[in-house]
C-alpha cells in the first residue's frame, strides 16, 4: 500500500477525493490535514472529520492547519460550495475530534516515523505545504512526491488567468513548485475532463450507499456551476490528483517548468507553465495534460462502492 497524507479544504470535489481515497485499497492514509480554501479553517476541518465519520473512517487523524494565507487576507468559495462548504445532502455532525496536533506537526511527525516516503496530495491552497517546508526542511527526503490539484495551463477559473487554489495563496504555490521536489500538477485543463454530467451522477447512485451522497453533493454542485459558470456538469477537480497516485497511467503529464505569478494585479495567481520550452529552464513539474476519462470515472464508482 502507497502510504498518503491528503491535504484539503472541504468543498465537494474534496469531500468526493476523501471518499475515493478511502475506498481505495491501494492507498493508506496516514492522516488528513486542513486548510482555509473554500470557506474558512474552522468549516473545512469540520467537513473533513464529517465526511470521514459518514464513512467509517474515524481511525484517520484530522488535524487543522493554517487558517490564512501566507501573505494576504483570506479569499473564500462560498459562491461554489455553500456557505456550509458542503451544502446539499444532510451530512451527520462528525464523532471524532481532530487531532491536538497542528497540521504542520502532525505531517512532519508521519514523515519521521514512516518507514517509507510518503506522498502528499493537497487539493486546496498550499500554505501547509509551504509552511512544511520552510519549518522542516530536513523532511524533503520523505517525501515521495507532491499531486496536486492547482493551477492550468490555460484559463482560469477565478480570475481569467488563475485557478481558484493557486488564487489564493499564489506564495506558498510558489515556495511548492520552486522545492525541487517531485510534483504531478492536475490543473484545469485536465479537470475539466472529468465533468460529472447528469449521466455520471445517476451511474453514482447505484455505486453503494456513499454514491448516492456523492450524487447528491454532485447536484449541489452543478446547480452553483450552472448559475456561474453556465454549465451542468462540474468538475471533480481533486478526485483527478488522487487518481494520479492511484493509476498515474490515466493521467499524460508532460515535463514543464510551471513559475506562478505572485505581483501582477492582472495575472496573479497565474500558473505560467512553459508547455514549449522555450525558457530553456529546468522542468520542476510533471503538468497533467490528458485525463482518460473513461479510466477515471470507472475508479471512481469502484472505489465508491468499496466504501
Amino acid at each position: 500500500m502507497k502510504p498518503v497524507i491528503l491535504d484539503v479544504d472541504p468543498g465537494h470535489d474534496d469531500a468526493v477525493a476523501l471518499m475515493m481515497a478511502c475506498g481505495a485499497p491501494d492507498l493508506d492514509i496516514l492522516a488528513v490535514t486542513t486548510v482555509a480554501g473554500n470557506v474558512p479553517l474552522e468549516k473545512t476541518t469540520r467537513n473533513a472529520l464529517r465526511i470521514l465519520s459518514l464513512i467509517g473512517r474515524t481511525d484517520v487523524p484530522v488535524a487543522a492547519g493554517a487558517a490564512s494565507p501566507l501573505e494576504r487576507p483570506l479569499y473564500t468559495a462560498e459562491s461554489i460550495h455553500g456557505e456550509s462548504g458542503l451544502d446539499g445532502p444532510e451530512i451527520p455532525d462528525p464523532i471524532f475530534e481532530p487531532d491536538e496536533r497542528g497540521a504542520v506537526d502532525l505531517i512532519a511527525g508521519i514523515l519521521r516515523e514512516s518507514s517509507e516516503p510518503v506522498t502528499l496530495i493537497p487539493v486546496g491552497p498550499l500554505t501547509n505545504i509551504a509552511m512544511l517546508l520552510r519549518e522542516h526542511p530536513e523532511l524533503k527526503n520523505r517525501i515521495a512526491r507532491i499531486s496536486l490539484m492547482g493551477g492550468s495551463v490555460g484559463l482560469g477559473n477565478t480570475t481569467p488567468a488563475a485557478e481558484f487554489n493557486v488564487y489564493v495563496d499564489p506564495e506558498a504555490a510558489r515556495e511548492v513548485f520552486d522545492s525541487g521536489l517531485p510534483i504531478t500538477m492536475c490543473g484545469l485543463n485536465v479537470t475539466h475532463q472529468a465533468g460529472a454530467g447528469p449521466a455520471e451522477r445517476d451511474r453514482l447512485r447505484s455505486a453503494g450507499r456513499f454514491g448516492g451522497v456523492v450524487a447528491e453533493l454532485l447536484e449541489f454542485f452543478a446547480s452553483t456551476y450552472q448559475r456561474v459558470f453556465g454549465f451542468d456538469a462540474p468538475p471533480l477537480h481533486d478526485p483527478v490528483a488522487v487518481a494520479a497516485v492511484l493509476r498515474p497511467d490515466l493521467l499524460t503529464t508532460r515535463p514543464m517548468r510551471v513559475d506562478v505569478e505572485c505581483d501582477s494585479e492582472l495575472t496573479c495567481g497565474e500558473t505560467v507553465c512553459d508547455f514549449y520550452g522555450v525558457t530553456g529552464r529546468q522542468p520542476n513539474t510533471r503538468v497533467g495534460v490528458e485525463l482518460d476519462r473513461d479510466g477515471f470515472f470507472e475508479l471512481l464508482y469502484e472505489s465508491l462502492a468499496r466504501l
